[in-house]
């Protein structure tokens, strides 16, 4: 479902004559449907950055990223728009929504981009939050006005309220307390029995030896190391 071939990446240094940096090469990985691969290696191995190329924020140098057979090295803007919304879910660790939107909304919304009915939407999305534990009172409100972690768990409901063949989880239990772990946990499961290939970033070791099928080791991918 996810497949990493000779990936390469570089970074130019604009603001510094044009210099390239390469950050990345000859990285491989493949993601089955209903497999949690978690990618592993020290900070500023290239974890966060091999995620970005997947998702189709990083251009990558060279080689090919393919999810659901679209190539992403290759893909038009709106293929990849189609791609997100369809097929590749992603929870990052920080939520980004338009100011005074209610948490209901933002929850719902990629259900209503699909054409879900607005009724069967919202519902799915209430039953998300009240699942995470953000009281129904809160759910008229902006996220922009929670505290961290309640930001975090709008986006985590947000990022499992469709059915995503694919999804990128980027430290989705990092700060959440134990009774709100175990809600993650268990949809992270969910996701996997469905069939879901998961990409993830887990620094919570727990989390990581429940969920993940294996670790790939990034540090793997630096130059040097490819040579």
């Amino acid at each position: 479902m996810i497949e990493i071939e000779n990936l390469s990446k570089t970074f130019t240094l604009h603001n510094q004559g044009g210099a390239v940096i390469p950050v990345m090469a000859g990285a491989g990985l493949r993601v089955a449907r209903g497999e949690c691969v978690g990618l592993a290696g020290p900070s500023g191995a290239g974890k966060s950055t091999l995620m970005r190329v997947v998702h189709g924020n990083y251009l990558a140098a060279g080689g090919h990223v393919r999810v659901g057979g679209l190539d992403l090295t290759t893909a038009a803007p709106r293929e990849i728009i189609r791609l997100r919304r369809e097929v590749l879910g992603h929870v990052s660790q920080f939520l980004r929504v338009v100011p005074r939107v209610p948490a209901l909304e933002v929850v719902a919304e990629p259900l209503l981009t699909l054409g879900t009915a607005p009724e069967a939407a919202r519902a799915r999305a209430a039953a998300l939050l009240a699942r995470l534990n953000i009281p129904a009172r809160l759910w008229g409100l902006s996220p922009t006005t929670f505290s961290g972690g309640e930001q975090q768990r709008v986006n985590i409901a947000r990022g499992f309220v469709h059915d995503y063949p694919a999804l990128l989880l980027d430290e989705p239990t990092a700060s959440l307390d134990a009774a709100n772990r175990e809600v993650v946990l268990q949809l992270i499961e969910e996701a996997k029995a469905r069939g879901a290939a998961i990409l993830g970033i887990f620094h919570d070791a727990g989390a990581r030896d429940r969920v993940c099928d294996r670790l790939v080791d990034v540090a793997a991918f630096a130059p040097g190391a490819a040579a």
